[in-house]
């Protein structure tokens, strides 16, 4: 496992790739979450070039195609192309999420709708090497009565990824969601590294219930303690997980930091006391 810098999950925004290594470098994180898009306007020799010089590992790449809208082929038409940049990068991991509930949709109809699509981008994907990961997202309040819910746990993440059937899909494993959802740690006893894409992770605010929890509205790692942390991070280690660990807390907190360099050092360092709560080296 290795801590990995997503500059927008911690409010930065408009860096180019070239500012976002230096600046995971410069903060001591091991990997970065990149734009894919990025990547390809430079050329696969170039990025590579600036992850291998700073001495970055890539974290996960977000999935360019806009899969919940109407003109969603159009994007996967481009999806070869990204594909094989990251496939001469060497960046193999690309990630999205999935909404638990639907304003249309019950649940039966809603499974194959995404089962489609993301079958479809999946294929294309392993042509080219890619392990796709997808986000279940927990939190009861983004599935309110008025809602058809529809998967929210890693279990059911699973047998959607079992369904696509591709066999390389797998999980976008955040420790909120997991939390949020109503999982925990032993629920990673049932899984392997092979079914972990990516990993997320942050802490939760204190003092409410589950019914509270609003999706954007988190602490940075180790900050209140309410989600166990030491304890998820413990279980990734004994499965051997060897992937991208990234935080990503929206906090506001941080968010409102206008230094990009101060808000990765914060970050930076709840990374840090999570590896040291956790026994990690």
């Amino acid at each position: 496992m290795y801590k990995t810098l997503s500059p927008g999950a911690i409010g930065i925004r408009g860096l180019s790739l070239s500012e976002s290594i230096d600046l995971a470098k410069a903060t001591g994180f091991a990997g970065l979450d990149f734009s894919i898009q990025q990547a390809a306007e430079m050329g696969a020799d170039a990025a590579r070039a600036l992850f291998d010089e700073a001495g970055i590992k890539y974290g996960a790449w977000g999935l360019p195609v806009r899969w919940q809208s109407d003109d969603w082929r159009d994007d996967l038409a481009e999806l070869p192309r990204y594909a094989a940049v990251a496939a001469e990068m060497g960046a193999e991991r690309v990630s999205t999420w999935c909404p638990p509930s639907s304003t249309e949709r019950e649940f039966d109809e809603n499974f194959a709708w995404h089962l489609e699509r993301f079958r479809a981008i999946a294929e294309v994907l392993n042509e080219h090497g890619m392990r796709f990961g997808i986000e279940f997202i927990g939190p009861q309040s983004l599935r309110p009565p008025d809602k058809h819910s529809f998967i929210y746990t890693m279990e059911g993440m699973l047998e959607l990824a079992a369904a696509i059937g591709t066999g390389n899909v797998g999980l976008l494993l955040d420790a909120w969601h997991l939390y949020t959802s109503g999982g925990s740690l032993d629920d990673l006893d049932k899984i392997s590294n092979a079914d972990i894409v990516n990993v997320h992770v942050n802490d939760a605010p204190a003092g409410l219930t589950m019914s509270e929890y609003m999706d954007h509205d988190r602490r940075l790692p180790c900050e209140t303690g309410v989600i166990p942390l030491a304890g998820f991070m413990g279980k990734l280690a004994a499965l051997g997980y060897d992937g991208p660990v990234t935080p990503e807390p929206f906090s506001a907190r941080v968010n409102a930091i206008e230094d990009p360099l101060e808000a990765a050092m914060v970050t930076a360092a709840s990374m840090d006391d999570l590896w040291a709560t956790a026994g990690l080296t």
